[in-house]
């Protein structure tokens, strides 16, 4: 039920023009997404080697697009390194009957079949320097090819990010195109995540921020952190919500904040901050959150109804004479 409320919502708002269509966007203040490949200790900051993003496509777009990745290869300018690069990084699209609607295409961890679906492009990346800080373009592809979902809006395609050989960190933008060169987005199209691995800023002060849409029968949130270092903390912001602070966790370690869901909240996103408070270099992040049932929440990188601001209320009692 909450994802039937949760995308008719999101079909409503970005067939009048939301644009969510890069990872990650300028919203989250958010450097890299990044993937370690499967020999990295967990302590650097990926609990799994594999990060799965969606995009979606408007059942009006009839023209070829594409996906494209922006500094793909494992090595040179913002990759993290271990020693000297030896690591692979593979980046598939799927389409067609299961891409998205598979069950385990939705979990936060990569087990059974996530790569479900047809898969229309693969490619592996090694230390090539000719992919360094460069875009590079999977496509094109027919729309059609995704797997439609009238629900989440659309024909959906399904990125699979994994880390295979080696133990470096793959640090990476992506954004969905109509045009194999220049980066334009598309007009109804939005993407999403139920899991989301990432970099921090370096610099003590910076926040980066994640904005999970609260449907109306939501009645709490359970945010899961992996690998925050202790290096700061982290804050809900929202309509009803000052600055509620959460636990934070430590090397290598999960925390779960639960966050109840006020009336006021509902129909608008929650600003989760991390908030930098050490100059502390290469800190990289997991998060999923959950509802009340512990079923997974889909986000998106942009705030769905933009960026929520506390509504400080001052009560006025007049007094009888």
């Amino acid at each position: 039920m909450y994802y039937r409320y949760l995308f008719i919502f999101l079909f409503i708002f970005f067939a009048v023009g939301g644009h969510a269509q890069q990872a990650p966007s300028a919203e989250e203040n958010i450097p890299f997404l990044c993937t370690f490949s499967k020999l990295a200790d967990k302590s650097w900051g990926d609990d799994d080697n594999v990060q799965i993003i969606f995009f979606v496509m408007p059942v009006t777009e009839k023209n070829p697009v594409y996906i494209k990745i922006f500094d793909p290869n494992n090595g040179g300018k913002h990759d993290e390194a271990h020693g000297p690069f030896n690591s692979k990084t593979k980046f598939s699209v799927f389409g067609g009957l299961g891409a998205h609607s598979s069950a385990d295409a939705k979990k936060h961890n990569p087990e059974g079949d996530y790569k479900s679906g047809v898969q229309l492009a693969t490619k592996t990346f090694d230390s090539d320097p000719g992919y360094d800080d460069k875009w590079f373009s999977l496509g094109p592809f027919n729309p059609v090819e995704g797997e439609l979902q009238p629900d989440v809006g659309g024909y959906v395609f399904k990125v699979v990010i994994e880390g295979t050989d080696g133990d470096d960190g793959n640090l990476y933008r992506l954004i969905l195109s109509s045009d194999k060169v220049a980066n334009k987005t598309i007009e109804g199209g939005n993407m999403f995540t139920y899991e989301y691995s990432f970099r921090l800023w370096d610099t003590k002060g910076s926040v980066s921020h994640l904005y999970p849409f609260i449907t109306s029968n939501l009645v709490a949130v359970k945010i899961n952190v992996f690998d925050f270092d202790s290096d700061g903390m982290i804050r809900l912001v929202s309509v009803a919500k000052r600055g509620d602070i959460a636990k934070t966790s430590g090397d290598a370690e999960w925390t779960i904040n639960t966050h109840e869901v006020l009336e006021q909240e509902y129909n608008t996103s929650f600003d989760i901050q991390f908030v930098k408070q050490k100059d502390a270099k290469n800190n990289n992040i997991v998060v999923f959150i959950t509802n009340q049932y512990n079923q997974l929440m889909p986000f998106y990188t942009s705030p769905i109804g933009g960026i929520p601001k506390y509504k400080y209320k001052i009560g006025v009692k007049v007094a009888n004479n």
